[in-house]
Parts: structure tokens; sequence; C-alpha cells
């Protein structure tokens, strides 16, 4: 039998950054159907859509401990650093963070830089 959380969403998660959207089944540390699952933070979760295991779920985001913003877990949009921040505030206070976070966020711009394959420039 299938719980009320399973079959309805309980509304649509949206990144205020990427405006990735998804149904969410649940928001909160402690993922339904799990028994040893304790989040660190407060998230934002769907069911597995790719698992029949009804205890297999995906994270899809939460919100940003400095400004509220809500963003989805994407590299591109936030980090987990025993808090979840999205990029715009970790770069305003990037001297807060430890030199490996600050390292791996500059590996992070190199890739972004190029122009993707296939793209016409602006203007062409």
């Amino acid at each position: 039998m299938t719980s009320e959380a399973e079959r309805s969403p309980l509304g649509v998660f949206e990144c205020q950054l990427c405006a990735l959207t998804a149904p969410y089944s649940y928001v909160g540390q402690k993922p339904p159907n799990t028994q040893s699952v304790l989040l660190l933070e407060e998230s934002y979760i769907m069911k597995d859509p790719f698992s029949p295991d009804r205890g297999r779920f995906l994270v899809l985001g939460a919100q940003c401990s400095v400004c509220s913003r809500l963003v989805c877990v994407g590299p591109e949009c936030s980090l987990f650093y025993s808090k979840r921040f999205c990029l715009p505030c970790v770069q305003k206070n990037l001297s807060a963070f430890p030199p490996e976070i600050q390292q791996d966020l500059e590996k992070r711009k190199a890739p972004s830089s190029k122009r993707p394959l296939g793209r016409a420039c602006p203007g062409t």
C-alpha cells in the first residue's frame, strides 16, 4: 500500500537560480520509508522515479542558510559546507570559507568560462 506522500506531490520545487523544477513529496530531514537516514539539512525530497525501492529518494535542494533562497543541489547553484549556501552568497563571503572550498570554486569556474559546443556567439 502506498502512502499519501508517495501518490501525490506536496508541491513543485523550483531552484531560484537555475529554474530547475520537480515535484517534491517531502520536506525535512528524515525521508519517509527510510530507517537510518537523517539528512544534515531540511531538504526537498522526491521519490526516486528510476527505482522500484520505496526507500530510494532524490534530494532536490534546500534553502540557502544566508539569504533563504531556494536552491537545487547542483554544483552550479549551491554547495553544502555544514549548511547549504547558494553560490552568490558563497562568492560574497568567499573569505569566510576554508582554502579548499575556495580552490574548488576556482576549479568550477574554469570549464564554465568556455563557450559550449554548438552554440553561436551572440550577435552572429
